[in-house]
């Protein structure tokens, strides 16, 4: 009898429950549709949701409630744990997502076990851990220097010396990324770019008005959702927003995500003050992500920056294709990625990522005709319905397992 369901051992440095679109909906909610199940190996800390559910089959989960070092130990054990108990006949292969080091141990126990080794390569983590060493520097203290610093150059070594070169196959998050693989040597046929994409079903199903928020009554609301941590420079907005009020003094910015670096989330309320424009700043936190999609759907404009440099070019941005489906123009940076998709949606504007630019692109778009902005939005929702939802990103990613599966079977 022909097998027609695939399954991966699946470790993920994304923490249960996870928002990422790009593990919770495509490999919990659409591949399972298309017979390709994840057994999620991961941690989570006493303080997570139980409610969330994991579509892709079993959870697997360690206790990560301590600091970083020690959740990081924890997950490496746990993960260790659980490679070595795999067996081929209850899996098809091993994937290990933007962890070097259990990836290296996670390729030694695939060939021991005789199945198949595929790296998911989201963000350059290696590069990633170095640059926050060197950002923080002995400030922030020794251990919290050393620790990403040393993580960053073994998971470097690790990554492209022993992880690319053997790995069966890598996927990765953006055709730029592949292609700076490519100049790394690695094989462009052991490599597939999966693009950020949005939960079309989810969002429709889910997105809800949001109820009357006192704070946005009577504002042209700018809106910000994602992360804050130290790369992605927010604090440009703060002089953004500085610069538009001078013209628009009903504008305000509403930040819906949040850091869990404390010190550096400080550091950003204290620019917002220097920049006078901290009674205009909403801080929401974290939020699930329908009741951001809320937010997003309330909002004038949405705001996604992207800091130039080697971690971030080689991204994919989950935050455009998420407002365009939402329904709101774009105004972004020239993040390959992001400028793509504006470019050929027509759903914004894509400029250099600094205040002055970011200014007179925000009063520009909001200085549209309503038949303008009504066209915007309408080609931006096409775009995303014919490119980034993920039941068609999800068929992309079930092909190039079946065919690695197939592969496998003729050899």
């Amino acid at each position: 009898m022909k097998k027609t369901d695939f399954r991966l051992l699946y470790l993920t440095a994304e923490t249960w429950p996870t928002f990422r679109v790009d593990v919770n909906v495509l490999f919990g909610k659409e591949l399972p549709k298309l017979s390709i199940f994840s057994d999620l190996v991961t941690g989570k800390s006493n303080h997570s949701d139980n409610t969330c559910n994991w579509g892709g089959g079993e959870l697997i989960l360690c206790d990560i409630s301590d600091g970083p070092i020690k959740k990081y130990t924890s997950m490496l054990l746990h993960g260790i744990r659980y490679l070595f108990c795999v067996s081929p006949h209850n899996y098809d292969a091993i994937q290990v997502r933007d962890m070097p080091v259990l990836a290296a141990i996670g390729l030694f126990a695939s060939r021991l076990k005789g199945l198949d080794f595929y790296y998911w390569m989201s963000y350059p983590i290696p590069e990633g851990q170095i640059e926050l060493a060197r950002e923080r520097g002995l400030s922030a203290g020794v251990i919290k220097y050393l620790f990403p610093w040393f993580r960053g150059r073994i998971g470097k070594f690790l990554l492209y010396k022993i992880i690319f070169p053997n790995a069966d196959h890598v996927f990765v998050q953006s055709n730029r990324m592949k292609s700076d693989m490519v100049a790394r040597g690695i094989d462009p046929m052991r490599m597939t770019a999966v693009p950020m994409g949005v939960d079309l079903q989810g969002i429709d199903i889910e997105t809800k008005p949001l109820p009357d928020e006192p704070r946005l009554v009577g504002r042209k609301v700018l809106i910000y959702l994602g992360t804050l941590d130290r790369p992605r420079r927010i604090e440009t907005l703060f002089e953004m927003l500085a610069l538009i009020k001078v013209q628009m003094p009903s504008v305000m910015l509403l930040l819906v995500g949040d850091t869990e670096d404390a010190l550096h989330r400080d550091w950003l309320k204290m620019k917002a003050q220097e920049s006078g424009v901290a009674d205009d700043v909403v801080w929401t936190g974290w939020l699930p992500v329908s009741e951001g999609w809320r937010y997003v759907k309330a909002a004038a404009l949405g705001l996604s920056p992207i800091p130039r440099g080697p971690l971030l070019d080689c991204g994919s941005p989950t935050k455009v294709p998420e407002y365009l489906a939402l329904g709101i123009p774009v105004v972004c940076n020239d993040n390959p990625d992001q400028e793509a998709i504006i470019r050929e949606s027509g759903a914004g504007v894509c400029v250099s990522y600094s205040a002055d630019s970011f200014a007179a692109a925000v009063m520009g778009v909001l200085s549209w005709s309503e038949d303008r902005r009504e066209r915007a939005i309408a080609s931006g929702r096409a775009y995303v319905n014919k490119h980034r939802g993920y039941e068609l990103l999800s068929k992309n990613v079930a092909s190039a397992y079946r065919l690695l599966s197939e592969q496998v079977a003729a050899a």
